[in-house]
């Protein structure tokens, strides 16, 4: 489905722009229209090819600490070209501090800031330009960026508490996988050397399995290489696909261990995302729609995405947010109660709180599980090399006497 570029305003008089996806060009501004904006620009998005790179974004604390700055100065009545050229200058960030002299350019040639902002979507995404919007239109661009700090602060709690979860399995799984190997090319090999010195006769299957492997990885280590990076190539391109990267993303969420804390992560970033922008002012349309791009999960996006496409016929949020299957009824009937009571932002934020308690709970109990098991796992591999090693040590042991 193809991507386009929409620009337009409300009946105020509030301008609006945006990035989405649609069938046809006529079909999007159908869309906009029966959303109640007065569309001025609608072109197709080109295709872009962006060299791979590891530092194409801002550092969240980096993000966090522009914010909160901005928010404080805007507060103090100093001009928003003065705020982004003091907060470009003291930056310690190269890239923000490249970004904001592009954006302080584009304000002073008579840009909004939501609109300057909109040239870096690598560094203010789709989630910060609405916001900023909103603040703008409101005449209250201090409290907007207040929450965006508070927004962006828990966004970066939740990603360390994820990130540090899998530290320590993977420093456990990185040092079992170099033992394996170096007892595959340096261990294995010195007993195989003692079996036939000492004459040890027909070895037992387990030792000639253990023995051939050894021999399959010393002597053609390039096809272990070749095959691990079409592997790898493999599974890029499988999950750079819509269908591959869908069906990955399902499965992360029925695995054990690791799903239900994917389920908490996603429900405590879409409660919180989209309690910010509602109370930021965003439409519930258009904020669904951002959220469903923050997601970090397609099977999510897909449901709300879907639930999105009922509230726009008319329906209410629980409704098909509970056919989706998705999302725990618990936080399903939470959101049906604020929107019964015309405290969704309010009930979104209380559920995003509980949610991210709950995933730091969950997340200590899968690293205080995860640890265990792949010890035991490793240890199973290596004292099976082992136990196969030593089994012909025995009929060694006979022929000596």
């Amino acid at each position: 489905m193809p991507t386009y570029i929409w620009e337009g305003r409300t009946k105020d008089g509030v301008t609006r722009s945006g990035t989405v996806q649609a069938e046809t060009e006529n079909a999007l501004a159908d869309r906009l229209r029966n959303q109640g904006l007065i569309i001025t620009k609608v072109k197709k998005k080109p295709t872009e090819f962006v060299m791979p790179s590891l530092s194409r974004g801002v550092p969240l604390k980096d993000l966090v600490v522009f914010s909160r700055t901005f928010s404080t100065m805007i507060d103090a009545g100093l001009p928003i070209v003065q705020c982004i050229d003091m907060l470009g200058n003291q930056s310690e960030s190269p890239r923000l501090r490249q970004t904001l002299m592009g954006v302080k350019a584009e304000v002073e040639a008579g840009k909004s800031l939501s609109e300057a902002m909109g040239s870096y979507p690598h560094v203010f995404d789709d989630l910060m330009r609405n916001l900023i919007a909103a603040g703008e239109a409101g005449g209250i661009l201090d409290v907007i960026f207040r929450r965006m700090a508070t927004y962006l602060e828990k966004a970066a709690k939740l990603r360390r508490q994820v990130r540090g979860a899998m530290v320590y399995p993977a420093v456990i799984g990185s040092i079992g996988i170099l033992v394996v190997i170096v007892m595959i090319t340096q261990v294995l090999p010195t007993f195989e050397k003692m079996f036939q010195d000492f004459g040890a006769g027909s070895l037992p299957a387990a030792t000639r399995f253990v023995l051939a492997l050894s021999h399959a990885l010393t002597e053609y280590w390039y096809f272990w290489i070749l095959g691990s990076a079409a592997v790898f190539t493999g599974m890029t391109m499988l999950l750079r696909s819509e269908a591959g990267a869908y069906a990955f993303d399902s499965l992360v969420l029925r695995m054990p261990l690791v799903g239900p804390v994917t389920r908490k992560v996603a429900v405590a970033r879409f409660t919180r995302t989209l309690g910010t922008l509602l109370s930021s002012g965003v439409a519930i349309l258009d904020g669904m729609e951002i959220v469903a791009k923050t997601a970090g999960n397609r099977l999510i996006a897909r449901a709300i995405m879907y639930t999105r496409s009922k509230v726009e016929e008319g329906k209410d949020i629980a409704t098909p947010l509970m056919e989706t299957g998705v999302f725990p009824p618990m936080v399903v009937q939470m959101i049906g109660v604020g929107e019964q009571t015309g405290a969704m932002d309010d009930m979104l934020q209380k559920i995003a709180d509980f949610y991210e308690d709950e995933v730091d709970v969950a997340v200590s109990a899968m690293t205080s599980m995860l640890g265990p098991l792949m010890l035991v796992f490793l240890g199973a591999i290596v004292g099976g090399m082992l136990i196969a090693m030593y089994m012909p040590i025995f009929e060694v042991a006979g022929n000596i006497k």
